[in-house]
């Protein structure tokens, strides 16, 4: 009996990662200044020519790492993770912030059926897993040669000279060349140089290769949800007991409340970790007010129901379910 319920397990796992897995999704980058960059997706390159606005459409992973390498070489390049819900369309901003680095910010996400038309400005591209992989050093030699022609005054007679210079630093070689045959009148001397140039530039080869690794396993920041989200990655562990310290240590509930807002400006929680929050105010009007201002900043919306434990009347979670369900 429990060879066969270990076996209905397996197989409800495996149906439920096949799903996941079979979920198609699109990813939109554009950067807030108008810069124009080329995609990079785990390491192979997505659009042909730099952007200010790429689509990249049929991923079918949730984790991917990004890079953007910018035409202007001033800017240089900049490294992502990339998170995606599978079944729907994210738009990304790629923005400086206040240290002036390059960071990726989520925006929107909307089921991929609900999502809307892409303007003309939007490089829309297919995820291609054979598409050209990013090289680092691209090699280019160049050799010029150069004629000079000058008017110059040789001794009377006839006679040839020659000089070669070689220059075993930057493998240059120039060679000088001069004739003469007249009466002591003007003569035509030819110079020829010629000049080798070795040049090792940022670039994207033209091979194509194959992908040898399988794309990135997707992260499950709460075990077994797959409803919708609302924030991209939830605030790792050691970081929210730090956060919860803090909160703590304060008396006065209005800077508990000052700190706990402050902090999920710029964070993402799961629904247990805005239930910890909301555990730490003493006054039920207190509680209240952080749960609705955390709604919106939670990563497993659809398990918020668990904020109602934290409250002592049930006014409190009616109150809390309105505000859910008027859509502010």
């Amino acid at each position: 009996m429990r060879k066969i319920s270990a076996l209905l397990l397996c197989l409800l796992f495996n149906m439920l990662v096949s799903e996941t897995y079979g979920q198609i999704s699109n990813a939109i980058l554009f950067t807030e200044n108008g810069e124009r960059f080329t995609a990079i997706l785990n390491g192979l390159r997505q659009n042909d020519k730099p952007e200010t606005n790429v689509k990249v459409t049929k991923l079918n992973a949730n984790t991917y790492k990004l890079k953007v390498i910018f035409e202007d070489v001033a800017l240089g390049q900049s490294n992502f993770n990339l998170f995606i819900e599978p079944g729907t369309e994210s738009t990304y901003i790629i923005k400086k912030n206040k240290k002036n680095e390059y960071v990726l910010r989520l925006l929107s996400f909307v089921p991929i059926d609900q999502a809307p038309p892409s303007p003309p400005t939007t490089a829309v591209v297919v995820f291609n897993p054979t598409a050209p992989t990013y090289n680092p050093t691209t090699t280019e030699t160049v050799v010029q040669q150069t004629t000079v022609t000058t008017t110059s005054n040789p001794p009377t007679g006839a006679g040839v000279t020659m000089g070669v210079n070689i220059n075993e630093t930057n493998g240059s070689v120039s060679m000088n060349v001069s004739a003469y045959e007249n009466n002591g009148v003007n003569a035509t001397q030819q110079t020829t140089i010629t000049t080798t140039t070795t040049t090792t530039n940022a670039g994207i080869s033209t091979n194509q290769v194959q992908p040898t690794n399988a794309p990135p396993a997707p992260i499950q920041y709460v075990p077994g949800y797959t409803g919708p989200i609302g924030c991209p990655m939830p605030m790792p562990p050691s970081e929210f007991e730090g956060m919860k310290k803090t909160i703590s240590s304060k008396s006065f509930e209005d800077s508990k409340m000052s700190i706990a807002k402050q902090v999920i400006n710029s964070n993402c929680l799961t629904s247990q970790q805005v239930k910890e929050v909301v555990s730490l105010f003493t006054f039920e009007e207190n509680k209240l007010e952080f749960a609705k201002y955390a709604y919106t900043r939670t990563y497993d919306i659809s398990n918020y129901y668990k904020i109602n434990d934290a409250f002592t009347f049930e006014s409190s979670i009616e109150e809390l379910n309105e505000y859910i369900n008027s859509g502010r």
